[in-house]
């Protein structure tokens, strides 16, 4: 039975979406802290790069993320199309499929093997296909390992901007300019680890998630070639084995059926035999004599000495 979540991927950008419309909504109700803390009394422009880094980054991840799952909610789409062709045993159940899809390629592979009469190995064709998908979360990968390491690099600039200011201070004490680098690098280490943070939590949620989609998806693509493809075009010497009992099973019921006809006929000509015997036996009754005196009659046959 094939069983497979064929929107997960789409619940998953729909989860996205909700997602990001509250995170949208919760900045901009928390739009005057958050100009306090990222725009108004920057002594340096650390802060606006660092932090412009980290969301870059985590943009850039999440776009990636999203293109992944849209092309996974296609590939989802097709593998269910596929599967249902094949339960209901159509001639040709790649016809409405995109021949760049991954199912129609392992279908198309494996048809390609069973033409050349070559082994089959399942294990194989799922190892290259792990492998193959695994390239398609490679970026996504690094931005999350990554992600949480930029706002620990913007925290150790910012401390070592308050350390500079504190120098400073401690060389004039009333030097009101190194106080405020003092507090501007402070300021500058929490909004950094704040942005990495909060992307990082966002991020990593998804990335996870996608994860779980590309899982869903490769069990199905692996159920589909369990359950319809390889025994359809598998020849392998346990299928071969089992085909040879199937058929030896069929010729049993075939010879049985025989013995059973045979018994038939036997009976059938006992009693045909029984009833010639009962005639020759009963050749001078009446009935038979009358018979045979209408029938010389109309043939105007002479009568018997």
């Amino acid at each position: 039975m094939f069983i497979f979540r064929g929107t997960y991927s789409r619940n998953i950008l729909l989860r996205m979406m909700v997602l990001g419309g509250l995170a949208v909504a919760g900045l901009v109700a928390s739009y005057p802290f958050l100009s306090e803390l990222y725009i108004k009394n920057q002594v340096t422009s650390v802060g606006w790069v660092v932090n412009s880094g980290i969301v870059l980054l985590f943009l850039l991840g999440i776009s990636k993320i999203v293109l992944a799952l849209m092309k996974y909610m296609r590939e989802e789409s097709a593998l269910v199309k596929f599967a249902r062709a094949l339960e209901q045993n159509q001639e040709d159940p790649e016809q409405s499929l995109r021949s760049h899809s991954i199912i129609a390629q392992r279908y198309h592979t494996i048809r390609e093997l069973s033409r050349q009469n070559a082994p089959i190995n399942h294990g194989a064709l799922a190892s290259m296909l792990v492998a193959q998908e695994s390239t398609r979360t490679s970026f996504p990968r690094y931005i999350h390992h990554i992600l949480i390491l930029t706002g620990v690099f913007g925290t150790i600039i910012s401390l070592s901007i308050s350390l500079i200011g504190a120098s400073s201070l401690l060389q004039a004490a009333q030097d009101m300019e190194s106080m405020g680098l003092v507090i501007h690098g402070m300021s500058t280490a929490l909004s950094t680890t704040m942005t990495a943070i909060v992307c990082y939590i966002f991020f990593g949620y998804f990335y996870m998630k996608l994860n779980d989609v590309q899982a869903n998806f490769l069990s199905g693509v692996e159920q589909v070639t369990s359950l319809f493809l390889l025994p359809r075009y598998a020849q392998n010497p346990d299928a071969m084995l089992h085909e040879v009992a199937s058929l030896i099973r069929g010729l049993r019921s075939a010879a049985e059926s025989m013995q059973v006809t045979q018994g038939h006929y036997a009976e059938a000509t006992q009693r045909v035999g029984e009833m010639l015997s009962d005639m020759q036996m009963g050749g001078g009754s009446s009935e038979l004599q009358e018979i045979k005196q209408l029938l010389r009659t109309g043939f105007r046959l002479p009568e018997q000495g």
